[in-house]
């Protein structure tokens, strides 16, 4: 998730690198019932490994409170399922899977979702990896973003529209640039996670 008040991690590239072509408008799946969420949610629980994020309508007056996360994001290897809150919010199969210990879910920058989740839905995640932390750093006090690890692990650059960060993340009609930029968010993880693991730059 990204809101405007956070800085800039993500240097931008001394090279111009080719695009990351991201996942497939028909593997993102937007969970609009309650049939769809039983259905994800039993595709999901058989994983060991998810990517994870969420995204919150930003907040542009000072002062003003957000009222996310307004999505829920999580993805394997294939396919990504959007979870729109609150409409899913209180799902038992949704709830179970993010507050598994045995379900690990990877994202990047996790620290105000996961604030979000426990003060506003109640949902105490557990089994979270933060791969800002966990992978190298420049240094110990910098943040590592997932535009730079794309770069890293990829050699490829990862867009961030502006536009698209903040849009409307609570509408109940999402359009198909928010569905895929929610999507890579979730799915960019995971797939940086494997190759971190591959490479060596994290512990089983």
């Amino acid at each position: 998730m990204t809101t405007l008040s956070e800085p800039r991690s993500d240097p931008v590239p001394a090279l111009e690198l080719p695009p990351y072509p991201g996942i497939r408008l028909a593997d993102v799946i937007l969970v609009d019932t309650v049939e769809a969420a039983d259905a994800a949610c039993r595709d999901l629980a058989a994983e060991t490994v998810l990517g994870f994020d969420t995204e919150a309508k930003p907040t542009f007056a000072k002062g003003e409170v957000s009222t996310g996360p307004h999505l829920i994001q999580l993805a394997t290897d294939e396919k990504a399922w959007l979870f729109q809150i609150p409409r899913h919010a209180q799902h038992a199969g949704l709830r179970a899977i993010l507050e598994s210990a045995a379900i690990l879910k990877v994202g990047f920058g996790l620290g105000s979702d996961l604030a979000q989740m426990r003060g506003r839905l109640g949902i105490a995640p557990r089994g979270i990896l933060d791969l800002s932390q966990a992978l190298p750093r420049e240094a110990p006090n910098k943040t590592l973003g997932a535009k730079t690890a794309v770069a890293r692990y990829l050699g490829q650059q990862l867009a961030k529209s502006r536009r698209v960060t903040t849009s409307n993340w609570a509408s109940a009609r999402l359009n198909e640039r928010q569905m895929l930029y929610a999507a890579n968010d979730a799915q960019v993880a995971l797939r940086i996670y494997r190759l971190a693991l591959a490479a060596g730059d994290l512990k089983a």
